[in-house]
């Protein structure tokens, strides 16, 4: 690990473990004969501590060290057999190496000097499990229809890899044992060469495993869409005649719960579409790194595979391109409907302030004659108020005609009181508009 700097310049803390991921989980360095049995083993990632303590119980009864606490790969010789466990996003891999002559490839594999006990115990659900034997240079070659027995008289598919430093024949069938088997004809392959191409064939059928886990998600949602494709067709043709509220109101609970379900769908398919794809394509890499010639009259590893592998990636494609398509024509249809739905609460809102304008009008009328009530009232009290006051004055011996003076008052009352009942007016206004500022 780097600390502090080079020439001068601080290192990034990332920088050693970036550059060692390159040279993280090297390839095997095998010799033929070797056999090889690899296990693909599906499982959560919280059950990564319980797989480092199946390993570390295993290196303490072989009496080797351990993986570190934090390791995601670790590879150790335990003597009898050589162990290579890596840990992947989803999934985890061992495999058991047992470099010894053998006279059948698949009578006594590798997985049989591994405690049984112990394999027992690892933790997951078993994904693909292979056996692969690597003949030497001087193992007696032998015709396509010899090969056969190897694989309990299936269809052999083979080719010579490497640039002809190797053949591989497989029929890529479960056995009876429960594995699936390649056979390794070494021609002039070098011991890291032999790592890199064992290591290739077993991923090359864990990967297909994995990547086929999406096909039966395919199936079971591909009639499911089209009863969901239907139901949309059916439902935006009813938008078109919709003429009420209400209507438009159920529409849009159906197109709701229609949006649901399809969201439903898309949740549980696409980490599964989307690591179906990336899977496939480790295949396509895997298979060109074979470097595969063809053996005449022999299908190759890469067209057999394609052969029923391509169309189910494609279905699984095409499906998952249809849950993409129909959350989009869900959400524009939501999106159309929601429109016509607030544009005809808008009419309604409109038709309510109309409504509300004329009622306020009214009452603003109703509200002037009320005033205009109000101050012929007061003035016709005033009016009589000052006769009254009139006759007292005359009563008391003053010189006053009482009907003039009464008659000359109509018009001072009547225009104080106009003005007054204005001004009180104002002042209830501009009472109003200071109380709502200070709130």
């Amino acid at each position: 690990m780097l600390l502090g700097e080079t020439v001068g310049i601080p290192n990034h803390p990332l920088r050693t473990q970036l550059a060692n991921e390159v040279h993280a989980r090297p390839y095997e360095l095998l010799t033929a004969p070797v056999q090889a049995s690899h296990l693909a083993i599906l499982a959560d990632e919280s059950l990564l501590p319980q797989e480092r303590q199946a390993i570390t119980a295993l290196c303490e009864r072989f009496d080797v060290a351990p993986p570190a606490p934090t390791a995601r790969h670790y590879s150790a010789d335990m003597g009898m057999f050589r162990l290579k466990w890596e840990r992947h996003t989803e999934f985890s891999t061992y495999t058991f190496f047992h470099a010894a002559p053998f006279s059948q490839p698949f009578k006594d594999p590798a997985i049989t000097q591994v405690p049984q006990e112990w394999l027992e115990q690892l933790p997951g659900e078993l994904l693909a499990a292979i056996h692969v034997a690597l003949l030497p240079c001087d193992y007696p070659k032998s015709e396509i229809e010899e090969l056969a027995i190897h694989f309990a008289s299936n269809t052999v598919t083979g080719s010579s890899v490497a640039g002809g430093a190797a053949e591989v024949w497989t029929d890529f069938h479960i056995h009876a044992d429960g594995f699936s088997r390649f056979l390794v004809q070494d021609n002039n392959l070098r011991s890291r060469q032999a790592g890199r191409l064992i290591q290739r064939l077993y991923e090359v059928e864990q990967y297909r495993i994995l990547a086929l886990l999406a096909f039966p998600l395919a199936q079971q949602y591909g009639q499911a869409l089209g009863r969901l494709d239907q139901a949309l067709n059916n439902l935006t043709s009813k938008i078109v005649d919709i003429d009420n509220l209400e209507d438009e109101h159920q529409a849009l609970d159906e197109l709701t719960h229609l949006a649901a379900e399809v969201e439903q769908i898309s949740s549980t398919t696409s980490y599964r579409f989307s690591a179906a794809a990336a899977y496939y394509d480790i295949i396509h890499q895997r298979l060109d790194d074979l470097r595969e010639e063809r053996i005449e009259g022999i299908q190759m590893l890469h067209e057999f595979m394609e052969r029923r592998l391509a169309p189910a990636m494609h279905t699984c494609h095409s499906v998952n391109e249809r849950i993409q398509t129909l959350a989009k024509r869900v959400t524009r249809a939501s999106t159309l409907l929601r429109t016509r739905v607030d544009v005809s609460m808008e009419g309604q809102t409109k038709d309510l302030l109309k409504s509300m304008d004329r009622r306020a009008y009214l009452q603003l009328r109703m509200q002037e004659t009320v005033e205009g009530l109000s101050v012929v009232v007061l003035s016709y009290y005033l009016v009589g108020l000052i006769g009254y006051g009139l006759k007292a004055a005359k009563s008391a011996g003053l010189p006053i005609n009482v009907e003039l003076g009464t008659g000359l008052a109509i018009p001072v009352v009547i225009g104080a009181v106009f003005f007054g009942v204005r001004r009180l007016k104002r002042l209830a206004g501009h009472g109003g508009e200071d109380t709502s500022k200070q709130r």
